[in-house]
């Protein structure tokens, strides 16, 4: 019999993300209300991991009442286990859900990841879709000819990313890499014969800027659709 959740733990690494952590805390934050409010006596706790930030980041985590750690990492996937182990995520009544700074997400994504979790799901792997604020209509539209935005999809991306922590530790956490934590921790959990649910129902907003905080990351693969270079490889998260 599965155990229910007690303890939410969600995890956002930051670098130098002073225009757009403050929205992205924000939606977190009416997020863990509404989780707080459905899913009593849940807890959930926001972690921001400021990775050499040289801005007003630290300012405007603090004044969201997250829990902060400051550190010189060097990558998302090391800021993010950061953040995991100082939030003392352990154990199977613990979910540990990823986004980023650049990223806003929906009421419903923390109860939408509790929800998985209850059925089963041991990892969730949720879409982001780009905020088309940020594009011009013709690479929106070449972004959403190549990305399926529905269940069953095959994307990983960390903006969207929940796991039960036991499964987490068992499968090596977020790994210090370049970029692609997020791919590497879903295919190791799937060779691990864990349950993998990749689904639509929690989609997250993201950035739609050309120049982002990692050479390969998503911002990259958005210059690459807008003709700058051909996009290489699965889509990073």
């Amino acid at each position: 019999m599965l155990s229910p959740v007690e303890r939410v733990v969600v995890v956002v690494p930051a670098r130098n993300e002073e225009r757009l952590l403050g929205r992205c805390l924000a939606t977190v934050e009416h997020a863990a209300a509404r989780a707080r409010a459905v899913r009593a006596p849940v807890r959930v706790d926001v972690v921001v991991a400021l990775d050499r930030c040289t801005d007003g980041s630290a300012r405007i985590a603090a004044a969201s009442g997250a829990d902060v750690v400051v550190g010189s990492w060097g990558t998302p996937g090391a800021a993010r286990a950061a953040a995991v182990r100082a939030a003392g995520a352990v154990g199977e009544r613990t979910w540990i859900v990823s986004t980023d700074a650049d990223s806003a997400v929906p009421a419903h994504w923390l109860t939408g990841h509790l929800d998985a979790a209850g059925r089963g799901a041991e990892l969730l792997l949720g879409t982001v879709e780009p905020d088309p604020r940020d594009l011009p209509a013709d690479v929106l539209a070449r972004w959403h000819a190549l990305h399926r935005l529905e269940e069953g999809h095959p994307h990983a991306h960390a903006a969207n990313l929940g796991v039960r922590a036991d499964v987490y530790a068992a499968c090596g956490g977020f790994r210090s890499l370049p970029h692609g934590e997020d791919v590497e921790l879903a295919e190791t959990a799937r060779t691990h014969g864990r349950r993998v649910l990749a689904t639509d129902r929690v989609r997250v907003l993201t950035s739609g800027r050309s120049t982002g905080r990692v050479e390969l990351g998503f911002a990259g693969w958005l210059r690459a659709l807008a003709g700058e270079r051909q996009p290489l490889g699965a889509e990073p998260g």
